[in-house]
């Protein structure tokens, strides 16, 4: 009878056990978060001759995988840390303008613009911000 109630009882510690090196070992989930973003060009004119379009975050540089970004499924070009170092986005404006052709984007009108990616630790951030696109000649000038 003792032989029963000791081998029942190193059963169940075995099983404690062995759950317990099962949540240990289990992965993380990790969560999503939103980020403040501020995209310039605020206006995006189609006819400009500008190259990029620049995503400036509150996210540590230091804490984002950087190839990981993009903007409207659009991959990042490359990025850099701010002077309080924070993640800077810079995306090929050909590539933005090309979602014009597209449908993607409403010209003349106001279209959201969502930056997302990972951070070094897998948690996903996105941001998003509203900005004004035209289709106008620039005129003016010229730097005379």
């Amino acid at each position: 009878m003792m032989y029963r109630i000791i081998k029942r009882y190193c059963l169940m510690f075995l099983c404690i056990i062995a759950l317990m090196i099962f949540f240990i070992n289990a992965p993380i989930v990790c969560h999503g978060f939103e980020i403040m973003i501020d995209v310039a060009p605020s206006t995006l004119n189609i006819q400009s001759q500008g190259t990029v379009v620049t995503v400036h975050t509150n996210i540590a540089f230091s804490s984002v995988e950087g190839g990981s970004v993009t903007l409207n499924d659009i991959p990042i070009d490359w990025w850099k840390a701010d002077n309080q170092g924070n993640f800077v986005a810079k995306f090929l404006m050909s590539e933005v303008k090309a979602m014009a052709d597209a449908g993607d984007l409403v010209v003349p009108g106001e279209n959201e613009l969502t930056l997302i990616g990972y951070t070094k630790d897998g948690a996903e951030f996105t941001g998003t911000q509203t900005i004004t696109v035209i289709n106008v000649l620039p005129s003016g000038s010229g730097g005379k």
